[in-house]
């Protein structure tokens, strides 16, 4: 008969990796690292660092800047009822805001606590209030040097338990062994693999194979079509840097569905050749990216004009016309009277260029739609509507879409995440002046007249309800 269960090292082992695991977010000072397991273990379940995941509070993320007040968001944190009460102004608009939620009080933080989470949300804390810590932050205009990682003495602490918990392993085979013997019974001392072959060891591995393969499946499922920084090649190499900077072209010139319909629209060739019928050359990336253009559409740049039955034309006919206008505009750009060795190497490249974006690999036929690749989706589920932002909520394209006209090629500047959409709608004030959209909020707009409110937000307005984005 055993004495002791085998299952106790197995035991024993995860409470020294849970003592490890506490051990490793001590810290004597204030740090990022002891912010981050604060934030982890005191904030994330109401609040995030940016619009990315927001729940049921703000963002945290540049909350010393809208406090102001170092000594008062310290005291907010440990007692934001007690703020309120006492009638500080920022604890009074931020408890009008989020009430009836009640802010948990954290009395027992201590100062360089309360720094370390501010150092993890912001990365501005030098351990002192106020105008002092911004003074030094901003004087400090060098990159920090990143510390040296410690995460080696973790590993060799794990691996050092790991040796323990089989050297106990082998001592308590042994006493069972001798306990058996002293008895008169029968004994076959346990491997480590039949103690991990174990009815117990096995279920609790099946069960965090579940687990993590549930937090798994449903974070992929979250972030559909959600990949923030995504920047895909494009069939042609279009600049919005040169077209909505350089050239300060309107984005809703092109997208002009997203003042008038759900969709924004990806602009038709048709679009592009309002400008670039007289447009044909100078082109930041060579003539035969818009010749690109041409070709999708049928337009024939050394005559003027669009061929008939262009849809019909074999492929020989098709690069004739255009080889023969980019080998116009090679000599024309250089100044010589016929296309040389050099030139005719190049009209061949730039059309096994333009056959390779724009060609259907079902008709193998270059004429057809320019087949552009999609950077922003949403999940099916989700709805929203281009021209409530743009047109009624007068919100700028770049506010979702990043500097666009700085971008020479565009990505996914925004995490298009439910929390940063809500964060949005929370801090987003209703434009009300001239606004005939709006005139049915007859009692906002009295209270904001008697000065009785200050704003009114998204959120007031029902920005906030499950049904509006989820039908």
């Amino acid at each position: 008969m055993n004495i002791i269960s085998r299952f106790s090292v197995f035991k024993s082992f995860l409470a020294a990796v849970l003592i490890l695991t506490t051990l490793s977010n001590v810290s004597a000072e204030a740090s990022a690292d002891l912010g981050k397991t604060l934030f982890t273990a005191n904030c994330a379940s109401c609040h995030a660092k940016n619009m990315k995941t927001a729940l049921t509070g703000p963002a945290l993320g540049g909350s010393q800047a809208r406090w102001g007040n170092d000594a008062d968001l310290y005291a907010w944190i440990r007692n934001s009822q007690a703020m309120i009460a006492a009638g500080n102004p920022r604890a009074v608009e931020l408890w009008n805001q989020y009430k009836p939620t009640v802010m948990t009080s954290f009395e027992k933080l201590t100062d360089d606590e309360i720094g370390s989470l501010l150092l993890y949300i912001n990365g501005t804390y030098d351990g002192t209030y106020g105008a002092a810590a911004k003074t030094a932050a901003a004087a400090d205009t060098t990159t920090a040097e990143k510390p040296a990682s410690n995460n080696w003495l973790y590993w060799l602490l794990a691996a050092f338990l790991a040796g323990l918990s089989y050297l106990l392993f082998r001592i308590i085979g042994n006493l069972n062994q001798l306990s058996a013997a002293k008895e008169g019974v029968s004994f076959d001392k346990p491997t480590l693999w039949t103690t991990l072959k174990a009815k117990g060891i096995i279920s609790f591995l099946l069960f965090a194979i579940v687990i993590f393969g549930g937090y798994t499946t449903v974070n992929n499922a979250i972030n559909l079509g959600r990949q923030q920084g995504y920047e895909p090649d494009q069939p042609i190499a279009f600049s919005h840097e040169t077209h909505a900077g350089v050239n300060k072209i309107d984005c809703q010139y092109c997208h002009d569905g997203a003042r008038r319909s759900k969709h924004s629209v990806i602009p038709a060739a048709n679009t592009c050749m309002n400008c670039h019928a007289a447009i044909k050359v100078g082109s930041k990336h060579g003539t035969a990216e818009i010749t690109k253009i041409f070709a999708s559409i049928g337009y024939d740049p050394l005559n003027n004009k669009y061929i008939e039955n262009y849809d019909m034309l074999p492929q020989d006919s098709v690069k004739a016309i255009y080889t023969a206008w980019i080998a116009d505009s090679y000599v024309t750009e250089k100044g010589i009277t016929a296309i040389d060795n050099e030139g005719e190497e190049l009209v061949d490249d730039q059309w096994k260029n333009i056959v390779k974006s724009l060609t259907n690999d079902q008709k193998k036929k270059v004429q057809g739609p320019i087949e552009w690749v999609r950077v922003h989706g949403l999940p099916d589920h989700v709805y929203f509507n281009h021209a409530q932002h743009v047109s009624v909520g007068k919100v700028a394209c770049q506010t979702c879409h990043g500097e666009v006209q700085n971008m020479e090629v565009v990505k996914q500047h925004s995490p298009l995440s439910m929390g940063w959409c809500i964060n949005c709608h929370r801090e987003t004030d209703v434009k009300f002046t001239d606004n005939p959209y709006y005139n049915s909020y007859e009692q906002f707009h009295k209270e904001l007249k008697d000065g009785t409110r200050e704003k009114v937000t998204v959120s007031d307005i029902g920005g906030l309800e499950c049904q509006k984005c989820h039908y």
